[in-house]
């Protein structure tokens, strides 16, 4: 007897999970929020560019036992993942070497460079997800009208659940958490 073929464009009634939509080999890359398929949208130099800089820079920052990545799956449970453009976990008691996606509990940053076709998501959907499940800090990296990176950071606040304003950061991102680092914001997009 031969399995049919699953068909993602009908979702079981439950809705997906991550291991049913980890096995079909799906022609976007995606997350899952409830259950629903959420296609990642095709994204530009300029984002591409701020995403993969802020990753070197916070790699190179980082202090033990932190580990930066990019484009990270975290499962917050089995209807819900999410994939930060960049992601800063605690690696402490992880095997990173057979980690799929990184627990919600052990990431301390999420960050999110806003496209056109993610205003939203980055702006309100995700901020709301990530501070529900306790992540620390988020960054919502968002385009200058001098096409320069202005990033907006927020801490989680743990009365309220929510996260709250930092900081924006033009020309230079000075931070302490998770860990010190020092940006120079224009250099994520010259070349």
């Amino acid at each position: 007897m031969t399995a049919e073929p699953i068909d993602w464009m009908r979702p079981p009634s439950n809705g997906w999970t991550y291991d049913q939509l980890n096995v079909i080999d799906l022609p976007f890359k995606w997350e899952l929020v409830d259950g629903a398929i959420v296609v990642r949208g095709q994204t530009k130099w300029w984002h591409d560019r701020v995403r993969n800089e802020l990753y070197s820079a916070l790699r190179g920052a980082r202090v033990e036992p932190y580990v930066a990545d990019a484009e990270r799956c975290v499962l917050f449970d089995e209807y819900t993942v999410l994939l930060p453009d960049v992601v800063v976990f605690d690696k402490t008691g992880l095997n990173v070497f057979e980690l799929e996606c990184t627990p919600p509990e052990s990431v301390v940053l999420a960050v999110e460079v806003v496209s056109p076709g993610s205003r939203v998501m980055d702006r309100f959907s995700k901020p709301g997800m990530y501070a529900e499940k306790g992540i620390p800090s988020y960054w919502r990296v968002e385009r200058g009208d001098d096409d320069l990176p202005v990033v907006h950071e927020f801490r989680r606040d743990e009365l309220q659940g929510v996260y709250l304003p930092v900081a924006v950061h033009e020309g230079l991102l000075r931070t302490e958490l998770p860990f010190p680092v020092e940006i120079d914001l224009k250099q994520l997009v010259e070349l």
